[in-house]
């Protein structure tokens, strides 16, 4: 242990189908408790939701790992490691950022799970199977239509309520994320770009959050995931929030959600010293 501070930093990772614009309310909520709050999107996704519409190539060539190593630089260049959070296939990357050596404390928020999990509750086949109807989608950008929104991340809405999320914040997901990462990774010899060492004994602690009601990620994927953990000796824990649906950092009553998440990173976080940029020569 060492003297050093708490983190004042928090990272907050977004999923797919998502921009960092989906973690608006969190920046605002973190921000007024006085920490700084970064939302670093993935390479190409500085620009916003309606842009990336209109140009989804961007997403349809993106890889995984271009994605890890661009918030891993993020991360790096900050002077004490900061607590990290991931929503979705944003707590698949927040695994592999921690697998890394990264961060004081992490969170995941109904994750997507990472190579290994061989759970696939039929509601979440039900949920990816826009993107996994067609062969053809896996060098394609693929979207999730209204109604298809509404039953993968906002179930517990009302269809006019999910409405208005899919408008705000819904763009297309990379159909080979979903093929190569989502229900056949585990059918693929070798290990995956999604691979991490569960047996890491230098990880920071890491927390599963599930939502009761989560269609596309539901909490016996998130449960399967954080038992992976079991021989590890760093701290790996499981909370579940009832009738949350994948929609729970923004679904109404999300700052409960956002208030756990914070005090357990905070309570479990390791420290580390801060470090002092070097003069120039």
């Amino acid at each position: 242990m060492t003297d050093s501070p708490r983190p004042d930093t928090i990272v907050l990772v977004h999923g797919l189908w998502m921009t960092p614009r989906s973690w608006e309310g969190w920046v605002d909520y973190y921000g007024a408790k006085g920490f700084t709050v970064l939302t670093p999107g993935y390479p190409g996704f500085e620009i916003e939701v309606e842009a990336l519409r209109e140009n989804p190539d961007i997403i349809a060539n993106l890889t995984v790992p271009e994605t890890v190593d661009h918030l891993a630089s993020v991360i790096e260049a900050l002077d004490a490691p900061p607590i990290i959070m991931g929503h979705s296939f944003g707590g698949t990357l927040t695994q592999l950022l921690l697998a890394r050596g990264l961060g004081a404390s992490g969170v995941v928020i109904d994750s997507a799970p990472t190579e290994g999990v061989r759970v696939n509750p039929l509601s979440q086949v039900k949920s990816l199977f826009p993107a996994l109807k067609n062969p053809a989608n896996l060098h394609k950008a693929v979207g999730f239509t209204a109604e298809e929104f509404h039953y993968a991340f906002t179930n517990t809405l009302t269809r006019e309520e999910s409405d208005k999320v899919w408008e705000r914040y819904a763009i297309p997901a990379p159909g080979n994320w979903v093929w190569s990462y989502g229900l056949f990774a585990n059918f693929k010899p070798g290990h995956q770009e999604t691979w991490v060492d569960y047996d890491n004994d230098d990880r920071a602690p890491l927390l599963f959050i599930g939502g009761g009601e989560d269609h596309i990620m539901p909490p016996s994927v998130n449960k399967s995931n954080a038992k992976h953990y079991k021989k590890s000796a760093s701290l790996t824990e499981y909370y579940e929030f009832e009738g949350r649906d994948h929609w729970t950092c923004a679904a109404p009553g999300w700052e409960a959600v956002a208030d756990h998440a914070l005090d357990w990173a905070l309570e479990h976080a390791r420290t580390a010293p801060r470090t002092t940029p070097a003069a120039d020569a």
